[in-house]
């Protein structure tokens, strides 16, 4: 990757958010809303990406660390009445904290062990959430009512509810993990992380502490992969234990690898595609996961390493 200006790249990530910004103005109803969803899911793709793409640790928990700021913000304000702001706080603290912890335990692992003990993990997480049932809803879930989701800001309130906040308060969340994802990429700490992805050995023994990195990239990962499970609750208002499935770790994997691993637009583009493609073949057919499969191996097999990874080892190699 040829480095670019800093201004060139900034540049380029504003104004990614100035079109989203302004496709709340021209969007219609229903695409307003799922633009809304992809981009606080997107943030969960961000996160697996700077564990996945940026560190190459394969996970398949991370639907745990989504799920704790899922619960740590629907349950504080579901059973103890917190407000918004409070409630979105406990769970990125919530997934931060589980970070540190299953960090500490896996990463005395590598490869493929690394990758099933985070997933033994995931499912004991799962498990729990369908044991403490009374609190957790179980199966069926929890919903948070609209009076739970408001925010009171001076003598103003924002109702999370009405669909220009909720897509303004997806687009402030998606902006600043986007912002912040490509300052830690392009900081000291995020080239040591690509040095411990290409050659661990060779990091180490030029003095950097690899186990210490690899555990600031996982609580990182999961407090970022939080921050989106905690906005999911928040604003569209419903806890399930489907959310915490081994399926959930699965697709944000998907996502990254369609839009570009190490790559800090990759993940936005890969949840674009996946989400509009499986929409779209949906209505038309009950056997859109046939065509959803084909789609996705026309792309492998014309971007390799995703859309925008092939696009910036072919065209712009500048692309962060």
């Amino acid at each position: 990757m040829r480095d670019a200006s800093p201004a060139k790249t900034y540049a380029l990530h504003i104004g990614v958010i100035a079109l989203l910004f302004a496709l709340n103005f021209i969007l219609p109803d229903y695409h307003q809303g799922l633009f809304a969803r992809i981009m606080a899911l997107a943030v969960f793709a961000m996160g697996y990406n700077l564990l996945f793409g940026y560190v190459g640790l394969l996970s398949l928990g991370h639907a745990m660390f989504f799920s704790a700021g899922l619960y740590g913000a629907g349950l504080t304000v579901y059973h103890l009445g917190w407000g918004v702001p409070e409630a979105f706080v406990a769970g990125v603290a919530c997934g931060a904290l589980l970070a540190l912890i299953i960090g500490l335990l896996a990463l005395r692992t590598s490869g493929v062990a690394f990758m099933i003990v985070t997933m033994m993990f995931a499912q004991v997480f799962y498990l729990l959430i369908l044991y403490f049932a009374a609190w957790t809803g179980g199966d069926q879930g929890l919903v948070i009512q609209q009076a739970s989701r408001v925010i009171s800001i001076g003598g103003a309130s924002l109702d999370l509810t009405n669909s220009t906040v909720r897509y303004m308060s997806a687009l402030v969340l998606f902006s600043v993990v986007l912002l912040v994802t490509l300052a830690i990429v392009r900081s000291r700490f995020g080239r040591v992380l690509v040095a411990i992805r290409e050659n661990e050995e060779r990091t180490r023994m030029l003095g950097y502490d690899t186990v210490a990195n690899k555990l600031a990239a996982v609580v990182a990962s999961g407090a970022v992969c939080a921050a989106s499970g905690a906005a999911y609750a928040l604003l569209f208002g419903y806890v399930g234990s489907s959310f915490a499935g081994v399926q959930y770790s699965i697709l944000p994997l998907l996502w990254v690898l369609l839009g570009g691993a190490a790559t800090t637009l990759g993940p936005l583009f890969g949840t674009l595609f996946m989400y509009y493609v499986t929409d779209i073949t949906s209505g038309f057919t009950s056997a859109y996961l046939l065509i959803v499969g084909v789609a996705l191996i026309l792309l492998v097999l014309f971007f390799p390493k995703g859309i925008l990874g092939s696009i910036r080892e072919r065209w712009l190699g500048w692309l962060p």
